[in-house]
């Protein structure tokens, strides 16, 4: 993207996925792009486990996990302190995470009418995960690297596997295991990532090789391994999601 006159240079932006400040850029943004494709990857893992692929209900899934994580829950967190220092009105954050929290609600009640009972634990729970980490409820106890790993990780992978079967079965339990391995890496990243892109001033030391040479380090230097992995990551998770898609859906 174009630069203009007191933009913010792109190692400087609060996320490697930001663009320049201002208008429908900041709304873009927001919705964190490679991290929600990452997470909606884990609800067509999950419905992809289950025997029989109900392809409506996969998209209300998606749809409803759009609604909460894409929209309520980084509008709630823009909202707890600005982190992607966007231009958004706080009265449009407030009214994004009230709609996408109730759209959310609202698909999962229409799916508790086709899947019955079982859905309804994940459609209390799913609520409660965005408002109490993104606002660091119960002391903090759900906003820590287990928690992230448990809410965007595991419960994405369930919740679809759920609303296709209405029941929970050994596969979608691993997959689940396995998408909070991969979510607790992404935080583990992301955090250090973000402590340099959003509260480092400076950075200076020197890497010494046993040859006594020397590698020079600096801000770009830590950044970039962190989010070359980052981007290798949520491409590779949503290709594998829509691999599976693709086979399960073309069968």
């Amino acid at each position: 993207m174009d630069e203009t006159p007191g933009d913010p240079p792109p190692d400087q932006r609060a996320a490697f996925y930001a663009a320049r400040p201002g208008g429908w850029r900041d709304w873009w943004t927001l919705l964190h792009p490679p991290y929600t494709a990452w997470h909606l990857a884990y609800v067509v893992i999950g419905a992809c486990l289950a025997p029989v692929i109900n392809t409506t209900r996969l998209f209300a899934t998606l749809l409803a996990f759009f609604f909460a994580v894409g929209l309520a829950a980084h509008a709630l967190d823009e909202l707890h302190g600005r982190p992607l220092r966007t231009r958004i009105p706080s009265v449009a954050l407030v009214v994004v995470a009230g709609v996408g929290l109730a759209g959310s609600i609202a698909l999962g009640v229409v799916g508790i009418a086709q899947v019955g009972w079982a859905l309804v634990p994940f459609l209390v729970v799913g609520p409660v995960l965005v408002v109490a980490y993104n606002f660091e409820l119960f002391g903090g106890v759900i906003h820590n690297d287990i928690g992230f790993a448990a809410s965007w990780g595991a419960f994405p992978v369930l919740t679809a596997y759920v609303a296709q079967t209405g029941r929970l079965a050994i596969a979608p339990l691993v997959a689940a295991v396995g998408a909070a391995a991969l979510s607790a890496a992404q935080r583990a990243l992301s955090t250090q990532a973000r402590l340099l892109r959003r509260r480092a001033a400076d950075v200076k030391g020197a890497i010494t090789l046993t040859d006594s040479g020397t590698i020079p380090v600096d801000r770009a230097t830590l950044l970039a391994p962190m989010e070359q992995a980052l981007r290798a990551m949520s491409w590779a998770v949503v290709l594998l999601a829509a691999a599976l898609a693709i086979d399960r859906l073309a069968r």
